[in-house]
């Protein structure tokens, strides 16, 4: 039975065997019940549920051969977030991942402000095959893109593939590819950007590529095509994934991405005016499937907003 079949407490007794002493138990748990992640195990024991000989242990606690061990397995329980019928694109999805190809305006996750509306609401009411993330029945968000940035974002449907993408993140495997339209021309047609991102001194609101604190961030750019003096665009990777790493990295060259508000001192571009949200898009994204290790690569064209602004500064370039 798996967790998200579990109508009740499901109480199981398992005794270790003479060949299994001196493992750490939450990593024989997990090979004795398997349809648990071992994250999963690991908060079960450390809320009490796991007890050995009847009594509390901890995760790295080592077995003995002979020990019975009781696990107290409770349903996944429902988060009190709302499912929402938002419509999405779905790029891939399987039982353990859903890709969606996020569009400008739309909120990752639920926050002060944004309790519904959200890439997570909307996740609620498209998936109905959640395993559930640490004990709850909901999305699991790996990584995520600014309200007004689009493209492709990786949601995780179980605590097994949660943990397989985050390492993955950490380790810095995953390839994440960018478009931007950026004021202006950068000096170099392609260059490496390496700075410390941090809380801006001035304003706690922003980040800073100067701040007082902060972790390295590291950004490549190449221009693509160029309009003129007035205008790039520009493809983005990022070894880092530090907030508004890119929107903070290309306004500390001196090219802001066109529309930023925040960043960006965003003048009208002539006759065009000023875009109504940052043009940056999450064109691509490279990652080993966390079940299959299967490499995985995902894309989304650019939205029609960066296509037309594209189409505008040509024609307003070459007048």
């Amino acid at each position: 039975m798996s967790e998200a079949d579990q109508p009740v407490d499901l109480v199981q007794e398992l005794t270790v065997g003479p060949a299994d002493g001196g493992q750490r138990l939450d990593t024989w748990l997990h090979s004795q019940l398997p349809d648990y992640s071992r994250s999963r195990l690991q908060g079960l024991i450390k809320k009490g549920h796991v007890r050995v000989d009847g009594a509390g242990v901890r995760p790295h606690s080592p077995t003995r051969a002979g020990a019975v061990v009781t696990v107290t397995c409770p349903p996944v329980e429902s988060v009190e977030l709302s499912a929402e019928a938002i419509p999405l694109e779905i790029v891939y999805e399987d039982s353990d991942l859903v890709v969606v190809n996020k569009p400008a305006g739309l909120v990752v996750h639920p926050a002060v402000g944004n309790w519904s509306g959200t890439l997570v609401n909307a996740l609620l009411h498209h998936c109905k095959d959640l395993a559930g993330i640490g004990g709850e029945l909901r999305p699991g968000i790996v990584h995520r893109l600014d309200k007004n940035t689009s493209g492709i974002i990786v949601v995780a449907k179980n605590d097994d593939a949660l943990q397989g993408l985050i390492g993955q993140f950490k380790a810095g495997t995953v390839e994440k590819e960018y478009a931007a339209l950026v004021r202006g021309v950068p000096r170099q047609p392609r260059h490496r950007i390496e700075t410390l991102i941090g809380r801006s001194r001035n304003d706690r609101k922003k980040m800073s590529a100067q701040p007082p604190r902060g972790r390295q961030a590291i950004t490549h750019y190449e221009v693509v095509e160029a309009f003129g003096d007035l205008a790039a665009h520009v493809a983005v990777r990022i070894e880092t994934g530090r907030t508004h790493q890119i929107r903070v990295h290309m306004a500390h060259i001196g090219n802001a991405v066109l529309g930023d508000q925040v960043y960006g001192r965003n003048r009208p571009l002539g006759e065009l005016g000023t875009p109504e949200r940052q043009l940056l898009h999450a064109r691509r994204l490279t990652l080993v499937h966390p079940a299959s290790g299967e490499p995985l690569v995902f894309e989304a064209p650019l939205p029609q907003d960066m296509v037309q602004w594209i189409e505008q500064l040509n024609k307003l370039a070459t007048t």
